[in-house]
């Protein structure tokens, strides 16, 4: 009789390493799990920032001691640490804010920016979108994957965890490919290569609003298994939400990569899905919904014109995105903003604002009724990139900018000079590990 997927779930109420290693040894040899080879831990490094984002990432301590229970198992267990963070800034300024790098530094394992590294076209068959993918070198190479995500809520696809990690296995170039109303697609596409052997998520303080700088509340758990789909499926019904309105889930359901029903999965541990749901029953998440945000700017959400779908992921993604960051590191200023509105894809409809700005966000953004506004503002790009609001439109509203911090200017150019020497001398490394006899 073939086995039912398993998904452990353990109390851990603080980040305590004793208690997390002995959690993650325990549910190992519980699931059998055996690592071998080359190994790539996986965390969730989307952002950090060390004054106002905290809460982005899956929390260093959690990865160390997953590091020190392999090399209890393999003293010299070949691990390394791979991630591409969100687009626009590069992935070792997060890594440094996070504290990934000390964490490199006290464990000797490297920690990778994949969109440094050497990559190989490989192509996907049961992908809908993704035909072909540039895969890192260290995500090429690994013989086996553990996923570590930071448990969160999410603006667009309603929870990030196992499967939703994948969008950081793609490099930039690729990360804003069908990020639109096909993000959801696009997701499961990425399950093809990004299928973790063992799945170890931060649970304890988890993430909820914009999940690039999301507000922070306790859950105090730890989710362990070796099904990617069930792992997730339990994550959803813990946030209370039905995996049935998980989009992504239903699509890598119905693609056969599992079930999202409790009686196919068996679930063990400590806590119970329904103990850890009661606490997140009344949570709300803040710029999943931009009609309730508060805020005196209206939020006009229209169609892709091609599809005739809501780009969720796309401009309304961007938008949402921005504002959550804006908010995070100043509170108050979305609420605080003067009067206008944002307008995302073809809205069929009036947009009457006179005397206020109206910003047309994205190349098929429009208006197809009667359009009235004291300026209108037109930014372009498909999706819009979070930097042209950050920088471009977020003042027309009185909305104070977190791209104009002084020392986050210092920091994101630094971090690109010190990306584009790696990657201009990437081909160079690269023979200089031939040369020494060390596979590329």
């Amino acid at each position: 009789m073939k086995k039912k997927p398993r998904v452990i779930l353990r109390r851990c109420e603080e980040y305590d390493a004793d208690r997390i290693r002995g959690i993650i040894r325990e549910g190992m040899q519980e699931l059998g799990a055996g690592p071998r080879g080359r190994i790539l831990i996986k965390p969730n490094v989307v952002t950090a920032n060390k004054g106002y984002i905290h809460h982005s990432y899956t929390a260093p301590l959690v990865v160390e001691s997953m590091i020190d229970v392999l090399r209890e198992r393999d003293s010299d267990a070949r691990i390394t640490i791979g991630e591409s963070g969100g687009i626009g800034i590069p992935t070792r300024l997060f890594f440094h804010d996070s504290g990934y790098f000390k964490l490199a530094r006290r464990t000797g394992v490297p920690v990778v920016d994949f969109n440094e590294q050497q990559c190989v076209e490989v192509e996907l068959n049961r992908a809908k979108h993704h035909k072909t993918m540039l895969v890192a070198k260290a995500l090429h190479e690994a013989e086996y994957k553990i996923w570590m995500p930071k448990l969160k809520y999410h603006i667009v696809t309603q929870i990030t965890n196992a499967l939703k990690l994948n969008i950081g296995i793609l490099t930039h170039k690729e990360r804003f490919l069908f990020h639109d109303d096909r993000l959801n697609d696009k997701v499961v596409d990425m399950l093809e290569l990004g299928y973790p052997d063992l799945i170890v998520t931060d649970a304890i303080t988890c993430g909820r609003g914009f999940e690039s700088s999301p507000l922070p509340f306790h859950l105090g758990a730890m989710i362990i298994s070796d099904h990617p789909l069930a792992c997730d499926a339990v994550a959803a019904r813990v946030l209370s939400w039905d995996p049935e309105k998980v989009l992504h889930l239903v699509e890598a359901r119905e693609r056969g990569y599992g079930s999202l029903d409790l009686d196919d999965i068996e679930v063990s541990g400590d806590v119970t899905i329904d103990e850890l749901a009661e606490t997140t029953r009344d949570i709300y998440s803040p710029f999943q919904d931009l009609q309730k945000l508060d805020s005196p700017v209206r939020f006009y959400e229209g169609k892709n014109r091609n599809s005739r779908q809501l780009c969720y992921g796309g401009c309304i993604c961007s938008v949402k995105g921005v504002l959550g960051t804006a908010d995070a590191k100043y509170p108050g200023t979305v609420k605080a903003a003067k009067k206008g509105a944002m307008v995302m894809g073809l809205y069929e409809g009036d947009v009457i604002h006179p005397g206020e700005p109206v910003a047309i966000i994205g190349d098929c953004a429009g208006v197809t009724g009667k359009l009235e506004a004291g300026k209108i503002i037109r930014v372009k790009g498909c999706p819009v990139m979070v930097k042209s609001l950050m920088f471009g439109v977020l003042f027309r509203f009185g909305i104070k900018s977190p791209a104009w911090d002084f020392w986050n200017l210092v920091k994101l150019v630094f971090y690109t000079a010190v990306k584009g020497i790696m990657r201009v001398t990437r081909p160079f490394r690269r023979r200089a590990r031939l040369e020494k006899g060390v596979r590329p």
